[in-house]
């Protein structure tokens, strides 16, 4: 039942009968395309700042104090706080607009905003492609980012919601490996771009529109959640829906729990108030510190600058936009493990697995470079010791992308009662977007002035966040959405904020089953 406000369920969502239909998949597959266009401006911006071209038109200080004969530092060749501004504006406009996306999710629906966000997005890739000025660039960075913002948002939330719980984690994760696939499609096109002789730029961040379309058209033709059916009253319509995408006439038991969590929903008339109350301290802090710690592994000094690091480390123009793609690969093909793997093996493993590959990475590449460029700067790789680092770059680049990079998205997701839910995924797009931009900002000052230390500094976040992974992140598998009070009530430490009426205790699991340790 549902309880001052919590919902509780009947206890027994582990045992929702349900099927795969291949109306479920279908609507996640189309969903998760909103990954696209989050993944091709990541993948993009880099690849454009180290074309020669727009560096001229835009940025011709850097042009002229990356060509420079008295420039020796390499950690120095890119920074620019205007040319990093060109990047990380976007990630500001998606933290603000993503409040905005929260209230049109709760009232209209995830399509609703998945259709703004594309719509808007593709508006600032036509003004970035058109641009003749720094300013032109900068507004639509920032209709970009209230694109990005509105579809990270509505995406994993619709995809939590539709999928059935065995299969959650593989579906959600659908929007990351999009996102992995818009990274990949986005290096391929400025490996191209850069060969032509007049306005490749303008063709890369034109092209951003290609996924902005891809999104909006296929958002028009999702079907709403039973979730968002029942919370805007349209309950008829919402049970049709669950036997749709169950696949089965027998969904009275969930049915019943999804209606009992609308109510409780809506007796929140504040959500913002109320997701700051003891009770949902757990999901919180997690939502809140998840998001952090996914940026400062290091990952976006990797997606955003791929060709201006590997072009301060001293490769060629070629070699760096193809080693760009060589990591956008290695990404793809990581983000596929993690689909097979987190509903079978769990989301801490995978957590505390990719966290251990990521700080040895890190360390390798930071003392490699070390041994190169020294304090100075000053110094070239030699294509073995170039080909070391790209490696130890990619098998980085894996670790992230079946660990932190999905279930960064995945989790705080899925942890939310209907009644904060989108309040909560509002949190994690805006704490993720306000580090995204941070790191955007000052990654090129801050290897200019930390140099091969900045690889040390991340490492050492990788290890605190996957510490507090191991005491302080429970296992969610198979966990129904609506149930998943009963993970955090068994927790050896949050379970202490879960008050006894926000789970059905005469069905509660056995504290072992979601303890912390469950590994």
């Amino acid at each position: 039942m549902a309880v001052g406000g919590i919902e509780m369920g009947s206890g027994s969502g582990a045992n929702y009968e349900a099927r795969v239909t291949p109306f479920v998949v279908i609507a996640c597959l189309v969903a998760a395309t909103g990954g696209l266009i989050f993944g091709y401006d990541i993948g993009i911006s880099g690849g454009v700042t180290s074309m020669d071209e727009f560096l001229i038109k835009f940025f011709p200080k850097v042009y002229e104090k990356e060509h420079s004969s008295s420039n020796n530092n390499q950690y120095c060749s890119f920074e620019n706080h205007l040319l990093t501004l060109f990047t990380s504006s976007l990630y500001l406009a998606a933290l603000i607009a993503s409040f905005f996306a929260s209230a049109t999710t709760r009232a209209f629906g995830r399509k609703i905003s998945m259709t703004v966000g594309g719509l808007v997005f593709l508006t600032g890739a036509i003004l970035n492609g058109a641009a003749v000025n720094v300013e032109m660039l900068i507004v639509g960075r920032i209709l970009l980012g209230v694109g990005i913002g509105y579809a990270n948002q509505s995406v994993p939330v619709y995809l939590s919601e539709m999928a059935p719980p065995k299969l959650r984690g593989a579906l959600n994760i659908g929007f990351q490996m999009a996102t992995t696939i818009g990274i990949l499609a986005a290096n391929l096109i400025n490996y191209g771009t850069a060969k032509m002789r007049h306005n490749g730029w303008r063709v890369s961040l034109a092209l951003a529109a290609v996924p902005a379309v891809i999104m909006t058209i296929g958002s028009l033709c999702l079907p709403d959640t039973p979730n968002s059916l029942i919370e805007r009253g349209k309950k008829e319509e919402a049970r049709e829906m669950l036997q749709k995408i169950r696949g089965t006439a027998n969904v009275d038991l969930e049915y019943s729990d999804l209606v009992e969590a609308s109510e409780s929903s809506k007796r929140v008339e504040q959500p913002w108030k109320q997701i700051t109350e003891r009770r949902y301290r757990p999901q919180l802090i997690i939502t809140c510190l998840i998001p952090f710690f996914q940026q400062i592994t290091g990952i976006n000094v990797i997606m955003f600058y791929a060709p201006v690091l590997f072009k301060t480390l001293g490769f060629g123009d070629d070699a760096s936009l193809m080693s760009a793609v060589v990591t956008g690969l290695v990404n793809v093909f990581a983000t596929t493990v993690s689909i097979f793997s987190v509903d079978r093996f769990g989301r801490r493993v995978l957590f505390l697995e990719g966290g251990v590959q990521m700080f040895i990475c890190q360390i390798a590449v930071g003392s490699l470079i070390a041994s190169v460029f020294g304090v100075s700067g000053e110094g070239a790789f030699s294509k073995g010791m170039g080909d070391l680092t790209l490696a130890f770059i990619c098998v980085y680049v894996a670790g992230f992308a079946w660990s932190w990079g999905p279930l960064g998205w995945l989790v705080p997701s899925e942890i939310f009662p209907l009644e904060i839910r989108s309040a909560g995924q509002s949190i994690n797009v805006s704490v993720n977007m306000f580090f995204t931009f941070i790191i955007g900002q000052l990654f090129l000052t801050m290897l200019c002035h930390l140099k091969f230390g900045i690889f040390y500094f991340f490492a050492g976040w990788v290890a605190v966040m996957t510490i507090f992974v191991y005491f302080f992140v429970p296992e969610t598998k198979n966990m129904p959405i609506e149930e998943m009070n009963r993970v955090w009530k068994a927790h050896w430490f949050w379970g202490k904020y879960i008050p006894d009426d926000a789970v059905g205790l005469d069905h509660h699991l056995p504290s072992t089953s979601y303890n912390n340790q469950n590994v």
